[in-house]
């Protein structure tokens, strides 16, 4: 499925991320290089200023598309009232009202829209989709060349979910392939929406499900989008679990910091978990030049700057993530190993893990 008429398929790469501080700090912080390679996707579940104001400090060239399906048929939910260019993330049951507020906002920044299918939840079957994104081109004004496609398949948190999420997208893109659309993508979410249960003190190796399941596809050639160092269903996580924690993104894993040494200042406790970082093999051999993330975590193994809170944790993760998944799709080695980092020569990085 290329982009319709010829066009290079750009973006390459499409986070799902909440609209949470440490998240928006990581995209505001984006290596300029890759600002037109990325188009992330915020889910917003309230409306502030905050939002606003982040999205306005993004690096120029970086158009975020705004999912604000949780919100209900309001003004400040109409994206037009936002004042800043955005492209509107639009489902398959939208009311009307917001299709035409929807369309819109699309006119008015560049004729775009994204149409988001998930997986999980969106299967009436292939007439009754084709049905639901006319009525979606005819409520906003729009045609199939102006519109992204989304195809959501949830969290795949172990084998058998890969095994049982392949076939169920394949189906998908069998049926996306009726209509020119301007590119497709395929994103799941990956980590477990639970770390407590983990063993602290030390680096624990998970393995990247969504991953795999995009590298399953490889065939279909569509585009790669993830949730980010989070699980793809809303209200997992651990909100109760203060402990300091790093989702350091390697290739086809990531490696979880989560520190409980107990004796000293909190500061003390996240320096150690970032001297124990910077000296593994999967820190990169460009180190604090990979990414805005890595550099503050380097700061923070120097004893250079305080801990941080949560948000700082999410942030610095998202960064190193961001930066690893771009490198690794602009310049996958033979194994998936990425070769180059916009500004530095071909980095040689530590042993295989595998």
């Amino acid at each position: 499925m290329p982009a319709h008429g010829g066009r290079a398929a750009a973006p390459v790469y499409r986070p799902i991320l909440a609209n949470r501080r440490g998240e928006l700090e990581a995209l505001i912080h984006l290596d300029p290089a890759y600002a037109a390679l990325v188009a992330p996707i915020l889910e917003v579940g309230a409306i502030d200023r905050s939002t606003m104001d982040a999205i306005r400090r993004l690096p120029a060239g970086l158009l975020p598309a705004i999912d604000v399906s949780a919100l209900p048929d309001i003004p400040e939910a109409e994206l037009t009232r936002w004042g800043v260019p955005v492209v509107p993330v639009i489902g398959l049951t939208e009311s009307d009202h917001r299709l035409v507020a929807h369309g819109a906002a699309a006119r008015a920044y560049g004729r775009r829209a994204l149409i988001r299918l998930r997986a999980g939840q969106d299967r009436a079957g292939p007439d009754a989709s084709t049905t639901a994104v006319e009525r979606i081109w005819r409520f906003t004004d729009l045609a199939p060349e102006e519109c992204d496609l989304l195809v959501d398949a949830g969290d795949v948190c172990c084998p058998a979910d890969v095994r049982t999420a392949e076939p169920r997208v394949r189906h998908l893109l069998d049926w996306a392939r009726r209509h020119a659309w301007r590119s497709v993508t395929v994103a799941a979410g990956g980590m477990p929406p639970t770390l407590s249960r983990l063993p602290t003190d030390e680096p624990v190796q998970l393995d990247r499900w969504d991953w795999q399941l995009w590298r399953r596809l490889a065939d279909a050639g569509v585009d790669y989008g993830d949730y980010g160092v989070h699980p793809a269903a809303p209200g997992t996580g651990d909100p109760g679990d203060r402990l300091p924690t790093v989702r350091y993104t390697d290739d086809g894993s990531w490696w979880v910091y989560r520190w409980a040494r107990r004796g000293g200042r909190g500061d003390d406790r996240f320096a150690d978990l970032c001297r124990t970082l910077v000296s593994a093999s999967h820190w990169p051999t460009t180190g604090a030049a990979f990414s805005w993330g890595d550099h503050e975590l380097l700061r923070r193994a120097r004893r250079g700057a305080g801990a941080g809170s949560t948000a700082n944790w999410a942030a610095w993760s998202t960064s190193h993530h961001l930066a690893h998944v771009l490198t690794t799709l602009l310049h996958p080695a033979g194994d998936g190993t990425p070769r180059w980092h916009p500004g530095q020569g071909p980095p040689q990085r530590g042993r295989p893990l595998r």
